[in-house]
């Protein structure tokens, strides 16, 4: 929810940021917090494109918030789908697939954060039930501008 979805969006020059997101990033790095991207790529599993592009757009999308003042930490994605027309990634419920928590659950460990110490900011119902099922709090984004969300999830976090 960085970018736009344009529909299976696996190319450098597909990368557009929803409103907000570079600054959005740039202020969870500036106030502390670590920022992962966990995301979904069934494309993969589609035969639509493979990992390499998967994380050649991740770099991208690195550069371009780089060049903001911003960082993603790490990204975690997920190329299993049920209806994967690729052997290798015909999964019918992978862990990691949201809903399911698998990548939240492994960023949490990798990073050795505790559930209660972390959110999740997500476009979907899947984001938020992964999110639930991991024990963090989830914040839907429905549009608008990324950074104002971020804004209000900080100052809902910071103590009293």
């Amino acid at each position: 929810m960085l970018n736009i979805d344009v529909g299976y969006t696996h190319k450098p020059e597909q990368l557009i940021f929803v409103q907000g997101a570079p600054e959005a990033v740039r202020r969870l790095n500036e106030a502390g917090w670590l920022v992962v991207v966990v995301t979904n790529q069934a494309g993969v599993a589609r035969g639509y494109y493979d990992e390499a592009a998967v994380h050649e757009f991740h770099a991208a999308m690195s550069a371009a918030l780089a060049e903001q003042g911003a960082r993603i930490d790490a990204f975690y994605h997920c190329p299993f789908h049920e209806d994967g027309v690729v052997e290798a990634y015909r999964r019918d419920d992978h862990p990691d697939r949201k809903p399911n928590p698998g990548m939240l659950l492994r960023a949490l460990k990798d990073f050795q954060v505790a559930a209660a110490d972390a959110f999740m900011i997500g476009d979907r119902d899947s984001d938020m039930q992964a999110a639930e099922r991991a024990g963090v709090k989830g914040y839907l984004f429905e549009g608008g501008d990324l950074d104002l969300l971020v804004q209000r999830v900080l100052a809902e976090r910071e103590p009293a």
